[in-house]
């Protein structure tokens, strides 16, 4: 259940290139908090809020922690908060990743900032016994983060689209190097969801979505897109952000 919260800033530190990893404390979203759900943000002097994933929580000490990059000025103030800040704060919200506890191997497909949810999920999938694989992609070398905290998970493979880092190219190029799996998991820029669907659509898989929203909670049309079911579409705020690879058009 989303609920009106009050963070309060721990900690703000800068990971890689425009990304920024700042740690929040709450009880309620640490306790609560599922793999792919995210937080409704409310940057001081902007209207709209900022909806971020949720990359990790710890709730033994009520923790929550979220990557963004700097971008626009909202995001670029946030990065500005300092410890003992405080941000008004509307989650957990949305629908995180399905799976089935008899699944025995997972693979994540992130890039860029969607990365995140994934290492969220992936934490919980090897709690669970599962064999987790992760492919990341990013812009450049200057852009990776999180490597290490994956391969803690299980076998990962980094790829850049120029090269300078892991492998050449896209996150599809390496895809025939991962070996067997049961199901994926992939979020990021929508032309790299289209084309992991595309590679994989023999495979059953989820997407979550990075959409600007307006309301965050379902009452406009913001984000919505369109579904392979009536009533025609989805909101990505509230049917969403997770969604069945088949289950919405890209």
């Amino acid at each position: 259940m989303k609920k009106r919260l009050t963070m309060v800033v721990r900690s703000v530190e800068k990971i890689a290139l425009d990304t920024v990893e700042m740690v929040l404390e709450n009880a309620y979203i640490a306790g609560n908090a599922k793999p792919g759900q995210f937080l409704h943000l409310q940057v001081e002097g902007h209207t709209l809020r900022r909806p971020i994933s949720i990359a990790d929580v710890d709730q033994e000490k009520e923790l929550v922690v979220i990557l963004f990059k700097r971008i626009g000025t909202g995001t670029k103030q946030l990065a500005a908060y300092r410890p003992g800040m405080t941000i008004d704060a509307i989650g957990p919200n949305g629908n995180g990743f399905p799976y089935m506890e008899t699944m025995k191997t997972a693979l994540l497909i992130g890039g860029g900032i969607g990365i995140p949810p994934l290492y969220n999920l992936g934490k919980e999938l090897m709690e669970r016994g599962i064999h987790v694989k992760a492919v990341l992609g990013f812009q450049t070398k200057a852009h990776v983060f999180y490597e290490e905290k994956f391969a803690a998970l299980g076998e990962t493979w980094i790829v850049t689209n120029d090269g300078s880092y892991g492998h050449k190219g896209f996150v599809t190029n390496v895809l025939d190097q991962t070996g067997q799996f049961d199901n994926y998991f992939s979020c990021g820029p929508m032309p790299m969801l289209q084309a992991v669907t595309e590679e994989l659509r023999n495979k059953q898989g989820y997407i979550s979505l990075e959409e600007r929203m307006g309301c965050g909670i379902g009452a406009c049309f913001a984000c919505v897109i369109p579904a392979n079911e009536e009533p025609g579409y989805k909101k990505i705020c509230q049917d969403g952000p997770v969604f069945a690879a088949d289950e919405v058009i890209l």
